[in-house]
């Protein structure tokens, strides 16, 4: 007589592997001590640095090179810490959504085009509310095409941090273990949350960075990656700071083509935030959401635990 030993599924599964291997939560625990990890051993090592040399540098938050400095760790740690995690979930790093092959291509553009229509759209009804105002150019001759493209460098390099940092593997993982638009709010939140440190920041002004927020998360949802979503943000950031000469989340201009002024209430201007905390601000936004989803209605966002080429 013999007999048939079935394995029932569940036996497979614990509190640390599903059915597709590693839990969501786990994935992400993970993640995260790759990236403290990485912090702690980069400030040991400056440390270590400054007392060999002697003295201390601070870098100006406002220029280009400061820009790019403090965004510098926030795009190459996620990144190292998501090759370190395709390798474990034998996975491709472009499953995460920056695609190499897509890089700087037309969803960039696009994405690029649209962010700066949208400030653009923001400042045009502050100005027809009487509320801004150009006053004239900041800077001249050579230094213009310098710093446009200092300008350019540091917020692609914004773009590219803050993007994969908050909407790259993190969003992958948390939506296979709780879907897309779960995983969105949380990341959104956490994204405002972390502007909460900038001069002047208002509590409408992270409630619109939570709006904003979930609009790039939109567009990685219906194109499948990143790069909108990087062009948008850092043509954004590029209008409002450099081409506008306003502030940025709080931040004042630096090196700005035009200086220009405000007047008027707090909620039609934005008061020390800057544009971010108009009125305005999340009208325009919904706006642009709305003719997005009308010209992207497929949702391509694949992320799958068995993601293939």
């Amino acid at each position: 007589m013999t007999e048939t030993l079935l394995i029932s599924p569940a036996r497979s599964t614990s509190i640390f592997r599903g059915p597709n291997g590693i839990r969501a939560g786990w994935r992400v625990l993970i993640f995260v001590l790759l990236m403290v990890s990485m912090v702690v051993l980069i400030n040991l090592t400056l440390r270590l640095a400054h007392a060999h040399i002697g003295g201390t540098s601070q870098l100006s938050q406002l220029s280009p090179l400061g820009t790019t400095l403090m965004e510098a760790p926030l795009f190459v740690f996620p990144v190292l810490a998501s090759l370190i995690m395709a390798r474990i979930e034998r996975r491709l790093f472009r499953d995460y959504g920056l695609p190499l092959r897509s890089a700087f291509g037309a969803d960039f553009w696009k994405g690029s085009l649209i962010g700066f229509s949208a400030i653009s759209g923001v400042l045009l009804a502050l100005f027809a509310a009487h509320t801004f105002r150009l006053t004239g150019l900041a800077i001249h001759g050579s230094t213009i095409v310098s710093a446009a493209l200092a300008w350019t460098a540091a917020f692609i390099f914004v773009g590219l941090a803050e993007e994969f940092l908050f909407r790259g593997y993190l969003q992958y993982t948390l939506t296979t273990g709780m879907g897309f638009w779960p995983a969105a709010a949380i990341l959104s939140v956490l994204f405002a949350l972390a502007h909460m440190g900038n001069p002047g920041e208002s509590k409408f002004g992270l409630l619109n960075v939570v709006i904003v927020a979930l609009l790039f998360c939109l567009f990685l949802r219906r194109t499948g990656n990143l790069w909108f979503a990087v062009g948008f943000h850092a043509a954004w950031d590029w209008g409002q700071t450099f081409v506008y000469g306003v502030r940025d989340s709080g931040v004042a201009p630096y090196h700005n083509l035009l200086d220009s002024s405000f007047t008027g209430p707090r909620w039609i201007t934005g008061g020390t935030v800057g544009p971010e905390a108009s009125i305005f601000t999340p009208i325009v936004l919904a706006i642009v959401a709305v003719l997005f989803s009308r010209f992207y209605r497929e949702n391509r966002y694949a992320a799958s635990l068995s993601s293939r080429p």
